[in-house]
């Protein structure tokens, strides 16, 4: 660069000036944003359904234990089958044995002693028609389950439920945003950002309860929420 005619002198003032207007012009080049949040939420009726089942035996030994469990947890497993529930839909969840213990009541510090022992074996069911939930729990309790420890109803494809929510949660942040644009007398620009927040949507909604001796279980699915929720950035003029 050549400052023949301002000389170095006048070459460091025009540098210095110019150096002080670059961030006025950044700055004055930022557009000015509005930031909201919006909410989506679809509820639909679940279309799956799963539960936790299982046989615990006792007796004296481990070995009688065990193998009156197995025997048990057979007819569960045929049940199963019986209902037309895939292999794949059938999951080993917890296996234990536990030895039993008397009571000590001379509490003269002696070690305990065994009486037995426990074995439980339990699976995880998903089943892909969440109307069959009654029928199944019948089903497994005369198989000789004796453990139902929890029920949850879901959905076979969550992520089309998340898609609405998404969709909606914009449209709920451009409706807010258009409310506060028309309220402070600006224009409502494009879409600078989109933050999403709050994770993935909850699949399965647990629930605990106590199988009753009745001929036909009753169970309710009602319905499940998918919410998302977004935080959008938009440009205002």
């Amino acid at each position: 660069m050549r400052f023949s005619s301002l000389g170095r002198f006048g070459a460091a003032v025009l540098l210095g000036a110019f150096a002080a207007f670059a961030p006025l012009a950044a700055q004055a080049a930022a557009p000015h944003t509005l930031t909201v949040n919006g909410v989506g939420e679809v509820s639909a009726a679940p279309d799956q359904a799963q539960l936790s089942a299982g046989v615990a035996t006792v007796a004296p030994t481990a070995d009688a234990a065990l193998a009156d469990n197995a025997r048990k947890m057979k007819a569960v497993f045929a049940a199963l089958v019986k209902l037309g529930v895939p292999e794949r839909a059938i999951q080993t969840s917890n296996f234990s044995i536990q030895p039993q213990y008397a009571n000590n009541t001379n509490n003269d510090g002696s070690q305990p002693r065994i009486i037995g022992y426990q074995v439980s074996n339990q699976v995880d069911v998903t089943l892909d028609d969440a109307k069959k939930l009654g029928a199944v729990i019948d089903a497994l309790v005369g198989a000789g389950a004796n453990q139902i420890n929890s029920v949850g109803f879901g959905f076979k494809d969550p992520a089309a439920l998340q898609t609405r929510s998404r969709e909606a949660a914009i449209a709920d942040a451009r409706a807010r945003a258009q409310t506060y644009a028309k309220a402070a007398g600006v224009t409502l620009g494009g879409v600078l950002s989109i933050d999403e927040a709050g994770g993935e949507p909850r699949a399965y909604r647990d629930l605990q309860f106590r199988v009753a001796s009745a001929p036909e279980t009753p169970t309710a699915a009602g319905e499940l929420s998918v919410s998302v929720n977004v935080t959008v950035v938009f440009e205002i003029r």
